[in-house]
């Protein structure tokens, strides 16, 4: 008998690292809006997420959604497929940085583009987030996003959520504009929530996008978070 051979040996490496955890939604909604902006046309979407994050903090995730544009009738489908890192940086700080790649498939021509971004959140009910493209919305010019927001429990069911944006689309303040929106959000069954969304844009969105994508739009969605 090889000596040892009744000893039991400790687990390895592979065994104690914890798999990663899985995590994402699916959502129901009246008019995809994305910065303010309908990316539908004011038509409904059907939207699902998935993540995949490691102990460590490090994640990739995909999401898509159905889109819908005036001037190419081709595009159909968005995917966003994004890698990044989320964790704590001290009591009550955390922080998301992560590079994201805009894809749509059919498109009449190359409209993919690159932003990397990081949200920076306090006690999980502010934050403050950038993201920085130097092709924004695959135009070849440079944008820079910035967003500040704010969660409002209201009891364990509800909750208001409240969002300041702008979007400077290369160096002419003439293509700048700002959004605004407030949510009320209705966990009325776990996963599932309902969610009212009332937007707002200046009038150089109405210039940039059009009446039909930009200017007031009130939005109301199901989702279905695991």
């Amino acid at each position: 008998m090889a000596v040892g051979a009744g000893l039991s040996c400790p687990p390895s490496r592979a065994e104690i690292v914890p798999a990663p955890t899985v995590s994402g939604s699916v959502t129901l909604t009246s008019d995809y809006v994305w910065r303010g902006i309908s990316q539908t046309a004011g038509d409904p979407a059907a939207q699902a997420g998935l993540r995949l994050t490691g102990h460590s903090g490090f994640y990739v995730s995909a999401w898509g959604s159905n889109v819908r544009s005036t001037a190419d009738p081709d595009l159909h489908s968005e995917f966003d497929l994004s890698a990044g890192w989320s964790g704590a940086l001290a009591d009550d700080w955390a922080i998301d940085a992560s590079v994201l790649r805009y894809v749509y498939p059919g498109a009449a021509s190359s409209a993919d583009w690159t932003e990397i971004g990081a949200t920076l959140t306090w006690k999980n009910d502010r934050w403050l987030s950038a993201g920085y493209s130097s092709s924004a919305l695959g135009s070849g010019h440079r944008g820079l996003y910035t967003q500040v927001g704010a969660r409002f429990p209201l009891g364990p069911r509800f909750r208001l959520e409240a969002v300041l944006g702008g979007y400077r689309l290369d160096r002419d303040r003439d293509n700048a504009y700002l959004h605004g929106q407030l949510s009320a959000i209705w966990t009325f069954h776990a996963p599932f929530e309902l969610r009212v969304t009332a937007h707002v844009t200046d009038g150089r969105a109405d210039r940039l996008f059009g009446e039909d994508l930009a200017g007031s739009r009130v939005e109301g969605a199901l989702q279905a978070n695991f």
